[in-house]
């Protein structure tokens, strides 16, 4: 999966790829030879006293070192260029996907992990391509070159490198395997903590209204001491792991001394041999060592890179039409036929048999106790979710066949939970039309109740808004997002349980605004107060996903009994307030 993974986006980079491993190839290939030019020195120009000799050969020596500097300094550019590259396309490649999931793949995943993978994940294989664009060429070349470089310069000693480097590398592989399954646990724990921190933080008011700071504290420390517990964990196994190559390094180097020094008093080596020799004993071992880093970030990068692909290979249940089509009537009305939505494995459908039609200059009201499938029911018509049978038709076409951008261009939502997005007011509702005047902007406010307190904020439409809205109140974000839905000017409104927060008199002139603003569009209203409804040409009622009403208000009060009794349930509480 790892592979897979790099070698589709490197492609994309494949002339830095090629540059970088020419130049690492010249690189290495120049420090391979530095010993045996140093031997040549210390054989033919020390041992002789040929200052000449060694003045020129050590020129030619710093003249290579210059150039292999040049060159790896060159190939980390464009090593690091291919890498950024990589993760910048990841993410967007990632964050391209995850926008065309449906509520149903973002609630697979979880919003949390769906950050961690974005961010963290995405930067351990960015991390393992800058690695190995410093190390995968230049380690396989180092370590083949120096043992046959080393067994040319002393092939007494070969033996020496012929059990230090399989003794090293088995080493190394015995310890990797070991932390697979804790970088695997790493990852897993990260998205717990950012999911317990995520709660924690959106939820802060809940959280202190019902004093549960110790709950919660605790509950985080459980998840960070998981986290801490796998991250320890592999940490001990990376910490053996230097301690294991010094060994290795040394006993060889120990060997290569004691071996070589019988060799150089016998008469069978030269000491120039005896010292290239060590030289590359550290290079293969170095490169051994290099590997082993590298394969170290290798299994936590595939766990990434694992659940970076699962994302990516996830394809959204609400699929574009391979050729769309336009509408065939106003793109005003809404029509249900048979309508039904189910979860995968689900045992009963949250909407089934939904017949109704909503035609422009019409309220549609839904109503139902909680959990009878309202607010799903309003994700059917921008297609934020697909029916699993039956029909959801806008402007006379089903819109599994309609342009999702077409669709939902057309449609206002203002969503249960309103959310602005980090900016300034002004921003925030240029997300409803993006080229909106300052005209048409104070006009959606003040149709929406929301110009008064807009006036008196100290910057005015540029006052800043931080993120999710918290430093408005509850009726100010509901009220703000109703104007970034009524700036658009949309052929359907959907209000979904947008006017909860409001007080009665604000509610009552909304409503009374938006009649004249809505005339011309469907509006289809989900609402929990019978006084916001009350004038609505139809009113669906909905029990368990089930359209158990659908009339006028006087009609459903003397024909519908789950009306009638919400209808009597907040007159009794309105009376005894």
């Amino acid at each position: 999966m790892l592979t897979r993974l790099i070698t589709t986006y490197l492609a994309r980079y494949r002339v830095n790829v090629v540059l970088v491993i020419v130049l690492q190839l010249l690189a290495t290939t120049a420090m391979l030879f530095l010993p045996s030019l140093n031997a040549d020195i210390i054989d033919n120009g020390v041992a002789r006293g040929d200052t000449g000799y060694i003045l020129r050969i050590g020129g030619w020596m710093l003249l290579v070192s210059v150039a292999q500097i040049i060159v790896t300094v060159t190939a980390q550019f464009f090593g690091s260029r291919a890498a950024l590259g990589v993760g910048r396309d990841i993410r967007g490649d990632l964050l391209h996907r995850v926008n065309s999931f449906s509520a149903r793949e973002v609630g697979t995943f979880g919003a949390p992990s769906l950050i961690t993978r974005t961010t963290n994940d995405v930067q351990q294989v960015q991390m393992l391509i800058v690695m190995s664009s410093a190390i995968l060429v230049m380690a396989p070349i180092m370590c083949i070159g120096g043992i046959i470089m080393g067994v040319r310069e002393a092939p007494a000693l070969s033996w020496v490198i012929a059990i230090a480097v399989p003794v090293l590398g088995v080493s190394m592989g015995a310890i990797i395997a070991k932390m697979i399954p804790g970088f695997r646990a790493m990852q897993e724990r990260i998205d717990n903590v950012n999911r317990v921190l995520r709660e924690q933080i959106t939820g802060i008011r809940v959280v202190r209204a019902f004093v549960r700071e110790d709950y919660e504290r605790k509950r985080f420390a459980v998840a960070n001491d998981d986290l801490a517990d796998a991250t320890l964990h592999v940490g001990r196994l990376m910490a053996l792991m230097f301690p294991v190559v010094m060994v290795i390094t040394n006993v060889t180097i120990v060997a290569v001394i004691w071996f070589g020094g019988h060799a150089v008093s016998d008469g069978s080596l030269e000491i120039g041999a005896l010292t290239a020799v060590m030289s590359y004993v550290m290079q293969i071992l170095m490169s051994v060592m290099m590997a082993s880093f590298l394969a170290m970030m290798a299994p936590r990068a595939a766990v990434c890179a694992e659940r970076i692909s699962e994302v990516l290979a996830t394809d959204t249940s609400v699929h574009p039409p391979t050729e769309p089509i336009g509408f065939a009537a106003h793109p005003g009305t809404v029509e249900f036929d048979a309508a039904e939505f189910r979860y995968p494995g689900a045992d009963d459908p949250v909407l089934s048999g939904i017949d109704f039609r909503v035609e422009p200059g019409t309220t549609t009201a839904i109503v139902g106790s909680t959990g009878s499938g309202k607010t799903t029911l309003i994700g059917l018509v921008p297609r934020l979710i697909d029916t699993t049978s039956g029909a959801v038709r806008v402007g006379g076409t089903d819109v599994k066949r309609l342009d999702p951008d077409e669709l939902r261009s057309v449609v206002g939502l203002v969503p249960q939970r309103p959310y602005l997005f980090s900016g300034t007011v002004r921003s925030n509702l240029l997300h409803g039309k993006a080229d909106a005047t300052d005209d048409e902007i104070w006009e959606a406010l003040r149709i929406a109740q929301a110009a008064d307190f807009v006036a008196a904020m100290p910057d005015g439409l540029d006052t800043a808004v931080s993120q999710g809205g918290t430093t408005v109140s509850g009726g100010q974000r509901q009220r703000l997002a109703i104007a970034r839905a009524l700036i658009r000017r949309p052929a359907i409104y959907l209000f979904d349980d947008s006017f909860s927060a409001l007080d009665l008199t604000t509610d009552a002139r909304l409503r009374a605004a938006l009649r004249p603003a809505t005339r011309d569009a469907a509006v289809i209203v989900v609402a929990q107060r019978i006084s916001t409804i009350v004038d609505a040409e139809q009113i669906v009622v909905l029990d368990r996903g089930r359209v158990v009403g659908l009339g006028t208000h006087d009609e459903l009060r003397q024909s519908c009994p789950t009306y009638a009794e919400i209808v009597e349930s907040q007159m009794a509480m309105e009376e005894r307030a």
